[in-house]
């Protein structure tokens, strides 16, 4: 596309595969720094990877994929939010994490609602953002779990996850800031 505002097949076909392999990013390179349609490019690209992510064949895939489950505590918080958020119609999954292996986690999980990360690392926000389905907020240190549900509650309504009477859906670890240490599940109504 870096000369034709369409795609080729092989085009095409490599976004499609990117998203079918369970990719959490997809990149143009030449078509949108040298193209002469980058704007159409991307455009293309994302009809593409909606197109793929609404196939049934992708759908199950995606299920496939959820039950490799390691017997961990994460990874058994993470498939539960996934359970959970389903289940009573949650907005959003808010994570508050250190390092960011929770959220990439419960990535994996492909919900069907967005992930909303929320560190106190910089360095981790930013790595989160290129993720499949997160959307990363910076924020202070929390040290009061009571304080990173009303922090969680803020966010996702100030960023537009959940209104006033929804539900979203909470990890974390508790004591707080030690990475590696989730062991809660929250569920939380928007008051």
């Amino acid at each position: 596309m870096v000369h034709s505002p369409a795609p080729t097949r092989a085009e095409a076909s490599d976004v499609a595969t990117a998203v079918y392999d369970s990719a959490d990013a997809v990149m143009l390179s030449a078509e949108t720094a040298a193209g002469e349609y980058p704007i159409e490019s991307v455009d293309m690209m994302n009809r593409i990877i909606l197109e793929a992510e609404g196939d049934e064949a992708y759908q199950a895939s995606t299920t496939s994929k959820q039950n490799v489950v390691e017997p961990t505590v994460s990874d058994a918080i993470t498939l539960a939010a996934r359970q959970v958020a389903e289940t009573v119609n949650a907005n959003c999954i808010v994570t508050y994490t250190t390092s960011g292996s929770t959220t990439l986690r419960a990535a994996r999980e492909r919900p069907t609602v967005p992930i909303l990360c929320v560190t106190s690392s910089l360095s981790t926000a930013r790595r989160m953002a290129i993720a499949w389905g997160i959307h990363s907020v910076h924020i202070d240190q929390e040290e009061r779990f009571s304080t990173v549900v009303k922090r969680a509650v803020d966010i996702a309504e100030t960023q537009g996850f959940a209104s006033s009477g929804d539900h979203i859906v909470i990890t974390a670890g508790v004591p707080m800031g030690k990475s590696g240490s989730t062991n809660v599940l929250r569920i939380e109504r928007i008051p």
